[in-house]
């Protein structure tokens, strides 16, 4: 791996801070890299966890954040609205074309693929659901999230799509699913969070793979279990992206950098998401290990139409409102 230049190790350190949004410790294990990047460089870090809208609003406001992580869908988003500055970590080489933009404006650092977390206490053995198609006959209530903002919700839906002969372009067999839970009074718009399934809140949630995990770790191995649904489900990613009004562009320069080097990539596979860098990072056994067997994603699939699913994530607030939420009240 190449070098960090020594200039932007500097700067970062002259600026001494960084602001993220959308980066909080207990997602995808943030923690280990702030705790790097505090270590190393004496950078000290604040978060506000926002969703990937709620970022791009935030930077079009100001330079109050410096970086952000969204969902994939967001990144050309991003780029559109002319809010980030470009940046490209000397590991760039090492990234698949697919997962980063030509000019260095974003960049997947990691991917996660749509599962199910249960709560076993909640969800009896025989209702516990192992399909996209197993949800409409449960007793159990499904809790998405905010579809609207969150990426990690909108690519639920784009899953159950999958599983029912959609695709990025034609997500309707996704919505169709979650109105009939919505008709059935078992949908719920609660986050999935570890906040909500400790307290007992969430019976099954739509999470991405790395947060069900991470989530399972820090409440209960005992009490949840985390699958991909075997009937279908997507895989995508998040993205750094660098505020254009930065306060601090070096330190956020060098957090990227940082993502993107194999004690980052290892950072993030520590929180059960997946390094886009894999084939290039040795893994520890130990951390290898706490990953999903690779034989439940057989029935994933990454995003194949990206403009199409960027025009689709567009219309699906308002689709989501008109077809689901509509059904709640």
């Amino acid at each position: 791996m190449a070098t960090i230049d020594t200039a932007l190790v500097d700067a970062a350190k002259k600026e001494g801070t960084l602001s993220s949004v959308g980066m909080p410790d207990v997602w995808a294990n943030w923690k280990g890299i702030w705790a790097d990047l505090s270590a190393q460089y004496g950078i000290k870090h604040t978060d506000a966890d926002l969703s990937s809208a709620e970022q791009l609003a935030r930077f079009a406001a100001d330079g109050g954040a410096d970086i952000g992580d969204i969902g994939a869908a967001f990144g050309p988003i991003a780029t559109g609205k002319g809010v980030t500055q470009p940046f490209k970590p000397s590991t760039w080489e090492q990234i698949p074309d697919w997962a980063k933009d030509t000019d260095g404006h974003w960049a997947l650092a990691y991917t996660g693929t749509i599962a199910f977390i249960i709560n076993k206490d909640l969800v009896k053995e025989g209702d516990r659901p192992k399909t996209w198609h197993d949800l409409e006959k449960g007793r159990y209530t499904v809790a998405i999230g905010d579809v609207g903002t969150a990426a990690q919700a909108a690519s639920g839906v784009l899953a159950a799509a999958l599983a029912y002969k959609g695709d990025e372009s034609n997500i309707e067999p996704g919505l169709q699913l979650f109105t009939r839970l919505a008709q059935q009074g078992r949908l719920s718009l609660m986050n999935p969070t570890a906040r909500t399934l400790e307290k007992g809140e969430i019976e099954v949630g739509v999470v991405w793979d790395f947060n069900g995990l991470g989530y399972r770790e820090q409440i209960d191995p005992q009490r949840f279990e985390v699958l991909i649904p075997s009937d279908g489900s997507v895989t995508s990613g998040y993205t750094t992206v660098i505020n254009k009004q930065a306060k601090n562009p070096a330190a956020a320069k060098l957090a990227r950098e940082f993502i993107f080097s194999d004690a980052g990539q290892t950072h993030l596979a520590r929180g059960y998401a997946r390094p886009i860098r894999a084939e290039h990072v040795k893994l520890p056994d130990g951390v290898q290990g706490k990953l999903l067997p690779s034989e439940q994603y057989h029935a994933a699939q990454p995003i194949k139409q990206a403009e199409a699913w960027e025009a689709t994530a567009k219309a699906l607030p308002q689709k989501w409102q008109e077809q689901v939420v509509i059904e709640m009240e």
